[in-house]
């Protein structure tokens, strides 16, 4: 089943009906009948930060179990129901969120509805089931224990949010993994899946009156109040470290980061200017230009901004040999602490702010993209209006805006690293 895109508008934002039910649920929908699909997308605030102290891995395996049997239908069953009708459904889980997807033809809508209504309302969470999927996750987990980005990723986790949810692996540890009951899922599942912090974009051949009568019917059951565990804010630790993780390699992987900001700092879009003249650019970037064009020390190097809940970082990556690991790393130090002194130049500017605001249509070309473009939108706490103005913010950030932002992200270059190898002189 092929999601196809929804004819370009004006304005997207014009396009966007805001559905509430009879039950009070809101909805984000875009009627479409170009093709009989219909696509939803929800999230609920929680994810794998609300896991119980030593159940690292638990909202993980949840998401995991929520399509493995349901109501009347066991595991086999339910996933023969799904395929008959040509219905995709899946559950998902980061560390602020647990979130759902649903995509079928418009005829088999009563049935699709009804399946997502049985995972979230009525999961089965035999053991089985529990069984199956927590030897999934530890089967990736194993192979993880010798994957260099894996490693780095950890101990840059590891450092950056010492005592804090964090820091915490979203998928657990061999150890916690074994200790996850199917009381423990009943219990986070009653504490998380809530209608309080729900979040819906719904995409296709749907009508207003008639999303609310199966979004009442489908999500009407979940307890009114979720009762999430308060994740407190934080900041990255350990900036100026660096981590070394031994791992006999030809190539050390490295991960690197500081403070970022979050979606509604006032300076925002120039944070994200900046960054894609840092090394959010494929082949514009200066961190590509630096590193691997001007001296080959890497194939790939790259840099974005990561906005958690309750942490906003700019973080990045590359790989190298590791006899060139000292360089690569002091060649990409030295790429923050210049353009956080002299900013980013005028052509640079002008061709990070066409590449952003040209690209950004791709974000809506199928119908499940759209949708969860819309969700995420919802997360952050935006408006519908936000997709007529995302592209003015960018291009009204000026070479001024753009260097007093540079210097503001990158201060004093100052980085906390993660290196998984033997990289030489570190």
């Amino acid at each position: 089943m092929t999601a196809h895109a929804i004819a370009p508008a004006s304005s997207r934002a014009e396009t966007i009906q805001r559905v509430v039910t009879p039950g009070g649920i809101e909805a984000w929908l875009v009627e479409s009948y170009a093709v009989p699909l219909i696509a939803l997308e929800f999230a609920m605030r929680g994810g794998a930060a609300q896991d119980p102290a030593g159940k690292a891995g638990l909202a993980t395996l949840l998401a995991g179990l929520l399509d493995e049997g349901a109501g009347p239908f066991d595991a086999r069953a339910f996933h023969l129901a799904i395929e008959d009708l040509a219905i995709r459904l899946g559950f998902g889980c980061d560390r602020d969120s647990i979130s759902g997807h649903m995509q079928t033809l418009a005829r088999n809508r009563d049935e699709a509805f009804e399946l997502l209504r049985l995972a979230l309302c009525e999961p089965r969470l035999e053991q089985t089931a529990i069984d199956r999927v927590r030897g999934q996750i530890a089967a990736g987990l194993k192979r993880d224990a010798n994957d260099p980005d894996a490693l780095v990723a950890k101990a840059f986790r590891e450092a950056a949010f010492p005592d804090h949810p964090y820091g915490l692996p979203v998928r657990g540890d061999a150890t916690s993994l074994e200790t996850l009951t199917r009381d423990d899922l009943d219990a986070l599942r009653t504490r998380l899946l809530a209608r309080s912090d729900l979040k819906i974009a719904v995409v296709g051949a749907i009508d207003a009156k008639t999303l609310a009568a199966e979004l009442d019917a489908t999500f009407g059951a979940l307890r009114a109040q979720s009762l999430l565990t308060p994740v407190p804010e934080i900041g990255i630790h350990a900036l100026g470290e660096r981590r070394i993780i031994d791992l006999d390699v030809p190539q050390s992987a490295i991960r690197f980061g500081r403070p970022g900001m979050k979606r509604h700092d006032p300076d925002y879009f120039g944070a994200v200017v900046v960054n894609h003249i840092l090394g959010g650019g494929a082949f514009t970037a200066r961190l590509f230009n630096e590193v691997r064009e001007k001296r080959g020390l890497a194939y790939s190097v790259y840099s974005h901004l990561n906005e958690y809940d309750k942490c906003a970082m700019l973080v990045g990556g590359a790989a190298t040999k590791n006899e060139r690991a000292r360089e690569s790393l002091e060649v990409i130090q030295s790429q923050f602490v210049d353009l956080a002194n002299e900013g980013p130049s005028a052509d640079e500017l002008d061709k990070a702010k066409k590449y952003l605001t040209g690209s950004y249509a791709l974000r809506f070309d199928t119908s499940t993209k759209i949708a969860g473009q819309l969700v995420n939108l919802q997360l952050d706490g935006f408006a519908p209006s936000y997709l007529d103005e995302r592209n003015g913010r960018i291009e009204a950030v000026t070479l001024d805006d753009a260097r007093r932002v540079a210097k503001r992200l990158l201060g004093d270059g100052e980085l906390l690293v993660s290196i998984a190898g033997r990289p030489q002189g570190l």
